[in-house]
Protein backbone atom coordinates (compact mmCIF):
# COMPACT_ATOMS: atom_id res chain seq x y z
CA UNK A 1 0.00 0.00 0.00
CA UNK A 2 2.37 2.64 -1.22
CA UNK A 3 -0.27 5.35 -1.34
CA UNK A 4 -1.34 4.81 2.27
CA UNK A 5 -1.42 8.03 4.27
CA UNK A 6 1.45 7.95 6.82
CA UNK A 7 -0.96 9.28 9.45
CA UNK A 8 -2.63 5.86 9.68
CA UNK A 9 0.62 4.35 10.97
CA UNK A 10 0.90 6.87 13.81
CA UNK A 11 -2.04 5.67 15.95
CA UNK A 12 -0.86 3.77 19.04
CA UNK A 13 -2.43 2.01 22.02
CA UNK A 14 -1.29 2.36 25.62
CA UNK A 15 -1.55 -0.31 28.30
CA UNK A 16 -0.96 0.10 32.01
CA UNK A 17 -0.20 -2.91 34.19
CA UNK A 18 0.04 -3.52 37.90
CA UNK A 19 3.19 -4.86 39.56
CA UNK A 20 2.00 -8.48 39.31
CA UNK A 21 1.58 -8.20 35.51
CA UNK A 22 -2.22 -7.92 35.42
CA UNK A 23 -3.68 -5.44 32.96
CA UNK A 24 -4.80 -2.33 34.83
CA UNK A 25 -6.08 -0.07 32.03
CA UNK A 26 -5.96 0.32 28.25
CA UNK A 27 -6.62 3.36 26.06
CA UNK A 28 -8.00 3.37 22.53
CA UNK A 29 -5.43 4.47 19.97
CA UNK A 30 -4.00 7.96 20.28
CA UNK A 31 -2.01 9.80 17.66
CA UNK A 32 1.79 9.86 17.94
CA UNK A 33 2.65 13.54 17.58
CA UNK A 34 6.30 13.26 18.52
CA UNK A 35 8.88 10.71 19.56
CA UNK A 36 12.22 11.74 21.03
CA UNK A 37 14.95 9.87 22.89
CA UNK A 38 13.12 10.84 26.09
CA UNK A 39 9.42 10.29 25.40
CA UNK A 40 6.47 9.50 23.17
CA UNK A 41 3.87 12.29 22.94
CA UNK A 42 0.38 11.10 22.00
CA UNK A 43 -2.70 13.25 21.37
CA UNK A 44 -6.41 12.51 21.50
CA UNK A 45 -9.72 14.34 21.42
CA UNK A 46 -11.47 11.60 23.35
CA UNK A 47 -10.33 8.11 24.25
CA UNK A 48 -12.12 4.93 25.10
CA UNK A 49 -10.60 3.63 28.33
CA UNK A 50 -11.03 -0.03 29.26
CA UNK A 51 -10.36 -0.92 32.88
CA UNK A 52 -8.78 -4.23 33.87
CA UNK A 53 -12.18 -5.48 35.06
CA UNK A 54 -13.78 -4.73 31.67
CA UNK A 55 -15.55 -1.48 32.57
CA UNK A 56 -15.35 1.13 29.80
CA UNK A 57 -15.61 4.89 29.76
CA UNK A 58 -14.72 7.76 27.44
CA UNK A 59 -12.46 10.67 28.32
CA UNK A 60 -14.06 14.08 27.90
CA UNK A 61 -11.08 16.34 27.28
CA UNK A 62 -8.58 16.84 24.51
CA UNK A 63 -5.27 15.60 25.87
CA UNK A 64 -1.58 15.06 25.35
CA UNK A 65 -0.22 11.85 26.91
CA UNK A 66 3.55 11.91 27.53
CA UNK A 67 5.09 8.52 28.14
CA UNK A 68 8.70 8.72 29.25
CA UNK A 69 11.28 6.14 28.23
CA UNK A 70 13.69 6.60 31.15
CA UNK A 71 11.77 8.54 33.81
CA UNK A 72 9.50 6.87 36.37
CA UNK A 73 6.40 8.82 35.36
CA UNK A 74 3.97 9.58 32.60
CA UNK A 75 1.76 12.61 32.24
CA UNK A 76 -1.69 13.21 30.86
CA UNK A 77 -2.14 16.91 30.11
CA UNK A 78 -5.88 17.56 29.78
CA UNK A 79 -7.33 20.72 28.26
CA UNK A 80 -10.16 21.85 30.50
CA UNK A 81 -13.42 23.14 29.02
CA UNK A 82 -14.08 26.84 28.55
CA UNK A 83 -10.35 27.54 28.25
CA UNK A 84 -9.88 27.09 32.01
CA UNK A 85 -6.36 25.83 31.35
CA UNK A 86 -4.46 22.58 31.38
CA UNK A 87 -4.72 20.02 34.17
CA UNK A 88 -1.73 17.67 34.50
CA UNK A 89 -2.24 14.16 35.85
CA UNK A 90 1.02 12.39 36.65
CA UNK A 91 1.23 8.65 37.16
CA UNK A 92 4.26 7.47 39.10
CA UNK A 93 5.08 4.51 36.90
CA UNK A 94 7.87 2.48 35.42
CA UNK A 95 9.53 3.85 32.30
CA UNK A 96 7.39 3.09 29.25
CA UNK A 97 8.44 0.48 26.70
CA UNK A 98 7.24 -0.28 23.19
CA UNK A 99 6.25 -3.95 23.06
CA UNK A 100 4.44 -5.66 20.16
CA UNK A 101 2.97 -2.36 18.98
CA UNK A 102 1.78 -1.24 22.43
CA UNK A 103 3.26 1.39 24.73
CA UNK A 104 3.36 -0.33 28.13
CA UNK A 105 4.21 0.64 31.70
CA UNK A 106 3.62 -0.48 35.27
CA UNK A 107 1.42 1.85 37.33
CA UNK A 108 2.75 2.29 40.86
CA UNK A 109 -0.36 3.88 42.30
CA UNK A 110 0.91 7.28 43.47
CA UNK A 111 -0.32 10.17 41.36
CA UNK A 112 0.19 13.91 41.33
CA UNK A 113 -2.40 16.29 39.95
CA UNK A 114 -1.55 19.85 38.97
CA UNK A 115 -4.64 22.01 38.50
CA UNK A 116 -4.80 24.97 36.09
CA UNK A 117 -4.73 27.38 39.06
CA UNK A 118 -1.35 25.98 40.17
CA UNK A 119 -2.61 23.85 43.09
CA UNK A 120 -0.81 20.50 43.29
CA UNK A 121 -2.09 17.41 45.11
CA UNK A 122 -0.64 13.95 45.72
CA UNK A 123 -3.30 11.28 45.18
CA UNK A 124 -3.83 7.62 46.01
CA UNK A 125 -1.44 7.38 48.96
CA UNK A 126 -3.70 4.81 50.68
CA UNK A 127 -3.85 2.70 47.51
CA UNK A 128 -0.05 2.84 47.30
CA UNK A 129 0.35 1.74 50.95
CA UNK A 130 -2.12 -1.10 50.38
CA UNK A 131 -0.33 -2.25 47.20
CA UNK A 132 3.08 -2.20 48.89
CA UNK A 133 1.69 -5.06 50.99
CA UNK A 134 -0.53 -6.72 48.36
CA UNK A 135 2.11 -6.86 45.63
CA UNK A 136 5.10 -7.10 47.93
CA UNK A 137 7.02 -4.08 46.66
CA UNK A 138 10.63 -4.41 47.76
CA UNK A 139 12.25 -1.71 49.90
CA UNK A 140 14.36 -0.73 46.89
CA UNK A 141 11.27 -0.38 44.67
CA UNK A 142 9.39 1.61 47.31
CA UNK A 143 12.40 3.89 47.72
CA UNK A 144 12.57 4.43 43.93
CA UNK A 145 8.83 5.19 43.74
CA UNK A 146 9.00 7.70 46.59
CA UNK A 147 12.16 9.30 45.19
CA UNK A 148 10.47 9.76 41.83
CA UNK A 149 7.39 11.24 43.49
CA UNK A 150 9.70 13.92 44.95
CA UNK A 151 11.32 14.48 41.52
CA UNK A 152 7.89 15.01 39.99
CA UNK A 153 6.95 17.51 42.70
CA UNK A 154 10.18 19.43 42.08
CA UNK A 155 9.55 19.47 38.32
CA UNK A 156 6.01 20.75 38.94
CA UNK A 157 7.25 23.45 41.30
CA UNK A 158 9.95 24.57 38.86
CA UNK A 159 7.59 24.23 35.86
CA UNK A 160 10.01 22.01 34.01
CA UNK A 161 8.87 20.15 30.90
CA UNK A 162 6.27 18.72 30.58
CA UNK A 163 4.58 21.19 32.95
CA UNK A 164 4.75 24.03 30.45
CA UNK A 165 1.36 24.92 28.99
CA UNK A 166 2.81 26.42 25.80
CA UNK A 167 4.77 23.24 25.00
CA UNK A 168 1.65 21.10 25.51
CA UNK A 169 -0.45 23.46 23.41
CA UNK A 170 2.15 23.27 20.61
CA UNK A 171 2.04 19.45 20.63
CA UNK A 172 -1.75 19.49 20.41
CA UNK A 173 -1.63 22.07 17.61
CA UNK A 174 0.69 19.75 15.65
CA UNK A 175 -1.84 16.93 16.13
CA UNK A 176 -4.59 19.10 14.66
CA UNK A 177 -2.46 20.11 11.68
CA UNK A 178 -1.33 16.51 11.03
CA UNK A 179 -4.94 15.34 11.08
CA UNK A 180 -6.49 18.11 9.04
CA UNK A 181 -8.70 16.70 6.26
CA UNK A 182 -6.68 18.84 3.85
CA UNK A 183 -3.07 18.41 5.01
CA UNK A 184 -0.50 20.87 3.72
CA UNK A 185 2.10 19.22 1.55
Amino acid sequence: MENEDRRFRRWMKVQAYKHDGTLHRQWSPAYLVEETEEYWALASKASLVTEGDGRKWITKEKAIFLLFKKRWMNVIAMFKENKQGICYYVNIASPTILDKGYLKYIDYDLDVKLYPDGVERTLDEKEYARHVETYGYSKELSKAIEKNLQRVKEAVEERQFPFIDEAIEELYHRFLIDNSPFPKR
